[in-house]
C-alpha cells in the first residue's frame, strides 16, 4: 500500500529502550521497549511511522522484553545503519520516541522528516542554572543549513540554534536545553564525545533546491 511521507514535530514524547538486536541480510531489527500502551497514549498500530532518535522507522511487529515490558520492532537497513547513530546502539541503550504527526494536531516544533542528515558530536556541556547549553560539531556539508535562532533536529528533539561558529576544522553550534527536554528525552543522559543525528531544517534543503548556486 502506497504512504505518504511521515512528519513530525521534533517534540519527543516519551524515551524508549533498546531491548534486543537481531543481524538480518540487509540490516538489522531492533526491539525498541516504550510506554504507548499506557491509558494516556493511543496504542501503536502495525505499520505507523515512529521516530527513534530522529530517524523515521516503521513498526513491524509487536512484543515483550526479557523484562516484561512492551516492546516494538523496526527493521534498519544498511544505508540507515551507515548515515546514522543507530548501527553504534548496544541493547540498554536509551532512545527518544516521537509518533507521526497527524493532521490537525498542533505543530510545537518545526516541520522534521525524520530523514537524518548526518551525524555531530557533543563538544561540550555547561550547567546554565536549571538548563543546560550544548555544543555540537555539524558535518562541513550541513553547516550552511544551519543558521541562528534556526531551528535543528537533533536525536530527533527539536532546538533552536543559539550561535554559530565556523571554525578552521569544524562548525560548532550552541544550543540551550530546557529542564523539560532533559527530563523527558536522553539530552539528561548526554556526554562529551557522543555522537548525535542531525536533521537540518527542511525548508533550507527545498531552497536550495529551488534556487541552485545560492
Amino acid at each position: 500500500m502506497w504512504k505518504a511521507s511521515s512528519m513530525f514535530t521534533g517534540l519527543v514524547e516519551m524515551k524508549g529502550r533498546v531491548s534486543a538486536q537481531r543481524s538480518l541480510p540487509s540490516g538489522v531489527r531492533l526491539s525498541i521497549e516504550h510506554g504507548y500502551e499506557e491509558p494516556s497514549h493511543r496504542a501503536l498500530e502495525l505499520g505507523e511511522s515512529i521516530a527513534v532518535n530522529g530517524a523515521c522507522l516503521t513498526v513491524a511487529a509487536f512484543g515483550l522484553s526479557e523484562d516484561g515490558v512492551s516492546t516494538f520492532d523496526v527493521d534498519v537497513s544498511l544505508e540507515t545503519l551507515d548515515k546514522t547513530t543507530l548501527g553504534a546502539w548496544q541493547i540498554g541503550d536509551q532512545v527518544n520516541l516521537e509518533r507521526a504527526l497527524a493532521l490537525g494536531e498542533r505543530l510545537g516544533g518545526h516541520l522534521v522528516s525524520g530523514h537524518v542528515d548526518g551525524v555531530g558530536d557533543v563538544l561540550a556541556l555547561t550547567n546554565e542554572g536549571e538548563m543546560v547549553r550544548v555544543r555540537l560539531s555539524v558535518p562541513k556539508n550541513l553547516a550552511r543549513y544551519v543558521a541562528r535562532k534556526g531551528s535543528l533536529c537533533v536525536d530527533g528533539v527539536s532546538l533552536t540554534v543559539n550561535d554559530v561558529a565556523d571554525e578552521s576544522d569544524r562548525t560548532a553550534v550552541e544550543l540551550f536545553v530546557i529542564p523539560h527536554t532533559l527530563l523527558v528525552t536522553t539530552f539528561g543522559q548526554l556526554t562529551v564525545g557522543r555522537r548525535v543525528n542531525l536533521e537540518i531544517d527542511l525548508i533550507a534543503r527545498y531552497v536550495e533546491r529551488l534556487l541552485p548556486g545560492v
